[in-house]
């Protein structure tokens, strides 16, 4: 049983409510339809079914023939909690790198598991999606007011939330696990999928299209309290999100004030260079212009460094030990960046005739980010986007 955990490809989270009348079928045609090759699980979470759902799994999983590549487990829960809770459940018992959630009547049908997670494993998608309304997706046996319903429900959340996608009210999905690494998930309502698009950042998605059948055996979930807490978890994504843009925003100001700083005291340093410079290779102190030249560049890479370290980055523990640790880092970077701009100058002059006082501005600019960058995350130990 260990061996199976560690090497397990895919769990199937399959949420039960009174579905005494499908479950058996269901989990007989899953095993029928899983891809051979995987290493597999299927995990029941049960909300207490009055129609003993959950003593029928239980008995299933006692009487069935061991099969090391799939097995069977499920999880009975006290009270009815919802569906994504229950997903959540499961999520949280399962092993699989790859996840994928379904209903247990029919609705969502097993023949294209296979589909679905061949797309997610030979593909760099993180979601899967089996979706109704991607073109060559269809829904069978709905009636009129619940198609209307549907739709609505999904042009408030592609609206309201900024979903690029054609179904994110699917059931029917699966993904790779580690994009849900670090999500604090809220579980309100019955559409995880929905707080997982809003949630997740940077993941590509893949829309396939399916069949959706309304069920033929057992009730409909659909009532007053989903549709409720429909639009309560809409409400508490559009928080979210909107909550993340601002968050996002004030961190962009962060950073580009502290990238203004560090150009202005960039700005200083040369005045500091040249002003240091001159005082050196007067009549008064009469040094070779090239030795006072060095004391300009020492002064202004001194000056620029405390500037940066109080100013900038607003560092004020100037201990000494710490203080000659960053300021050689500085230094290192500041003269990483001028073998930089030699080479940005030289390649536009040289290479593409570019006017020299323009090749010269684009040089300074681009060695002041890179050292900006360099110093911002290893001497003075920040996140660059922050």
């Amino acid at each position: 049983m260990t061996n199976i955990v560690s090497t397990l490809d895919l769990s199937i989270i399959i949420p039960t409510y009174n579905e005494s009348q499908n479950i058996l079928k269901m989990l007989e045609s899953i095993e029928e339809h899983l891809p051979k090759e995987l290493v597999t699980e299927t995990i029941v979470v049960d909300d207490d079914s009055p129609d003993r759902t959950g003593d029928i799994v239980d008995n299933y999983i006692k009487n069935r023939k061991n099969n090391t590549n799939h097995r069977i487990k499920i999880f009975h829960r006290k009270t009815k909690k919802g569906l994504s809770s229950a997903i959540l459940e499961g999520i949280k018992h399962s092993h699989g790198e790859l996840v994928l959630v379904m209903d247990s009547d029919f609705s969502h049908p097993p023949q294209i598991i296979s589909r679905v997670i061949d797309e997610l494993n030979h593909s760099d998608y993180d979601i899967v999606i089996a979706s109704r309304y991607v073109k060559g997706g269809t829904i069978s046996q709905w009636p009129y007011k619940r198609k209307v319903m549907s739709k609505v429900a999904t042009k408030i959340s592609k609206s309201g939330l900024g979903i690029n996608v054609s179904d994110p009210l699917s059931g029917f999905f699966a993904f790779k696990r580690k994009i849900i690494d670090g999500i604090n998930f809220d579980a309100i309502g019955y559409k995880m999928l929905l707080e997982m698009l809003v949630k997740t950042k940077d993941v590509s998605v893949k829309e396939i299209p399916y069949t959706f059948t309304d069920r033929k055996s057992g009730s409909s979930k659909l009532n007053l309290k989903t549709i409720t807490d429909y639009l309560k978890a809409v409400w508490r994504l559009y928080l979210y999100g909107k909550a993340v843009k601002e968050q996002e925003q004030r961190v962009s100001a962060r950073f580009l004030s502290k990238v203004g700083r560090f150009y202005s005291v960039g700005a200083t340093g040369l005045a500091v260079n040249y002003l240091v410079t001159l005082l050196f290779s007067s009549a008064t102190i009469d040094f070779w212009y090239l030795h006072a030249n060095v004391f300009g560049i020492v002064f202004s890479m001194t000056s620029n460094f405390v500037l940066n370290k109080w100013w900038t980055f607003e560092d004020r523990d100037f201990a000494a030990r710490k203080f000659i640790v960053q300021f050689g880092k500085f230094v290192g970077f500041s003269s990483l960046g001028a073998i930089i701009q030699l080479e940005i100058v030289f390649l536009l002059v040289e290479g593409y005739q570019m006017f020299y006082p323009l090749a010269l501005i684009l040089g300074v600019l681009a060695a002041a980010f890179g050292n900006f960058s360099l110093n911002k995350k290893f001497t003075f130990h920040e996140k660059f986007w922050s």
